[in-house]
């Protein structure tokens, strides 16, 4: 993480975007059960925080309140986005969007020439802000969801 934007930048002048806190999982674990049908538990955001030396996590907040979050890993010249969600009352307000570029950019620093992410293959409003901000289709992942074991679609993106 570069010392010249310490993970902190502001999205539309009024959201934070910063590094994630062990005091924010409760906020991130909300958001996460409002989002995915099959959401990871406190422990594994405890995990990734704490234990996981490959994990990223950058959070977003709108008046102290943690509204969006995404995970990465980036283990030597692979990064991958392990999740990212914002709070429905946030949603199209281009959070999402944000986020993305800034785990993009933090994947680049940290020296990744590829990032990629799995998507619902239903989600195709997920997908279309991947395809976007150019991550590419790249496979697909049978019976990946646990929940419903729905297809993931696989998509990267070139970082060089």
């Amino acid at each position: 993480m570069s010392n010249r934007n310490k993970m902190v930048s502001t999205v539309e002048n009024q959201y934070t975007m910063r590094k994630m806190r062990k005091e924010d999982i409760d906020e991130v674990y909300q958001i996460e059960c409002q989002s995915f049908s099959a959401p990871w538990t406190k422990e594994s955001l405890y995990y990734e925080l704490e234990q996981n030396l490959f994990a990223k996590y950058i959070v977003v907040e709108h008046e102290k309140q943690v509204i969006g979050y995404c995970g990465l890993w980036v283990i030597m010249d692979d990064a991958q986005i392990t999740n990212i969600a914002v709070h429905p009352n946030f949603r199209g307000k281009r959070i999402g969007e944000a986020l993305l570029r800034f785990a993009m950019q933090l994947s680049r620093e940290m020296k990744a020439q590829r990032l990629s992410l799995e998507v619902r293959v239903s989600n195709h409003i997920a997908q279309s802000l991947y395809k976007k901000v150019g991550f590419e289709p790249g496979g697909i992942r049978k019976n990946y969801y646990t929940d419903n074991q729905e297809d993931a679609l696989v998509m990267w993106v070139n970082l060089i």
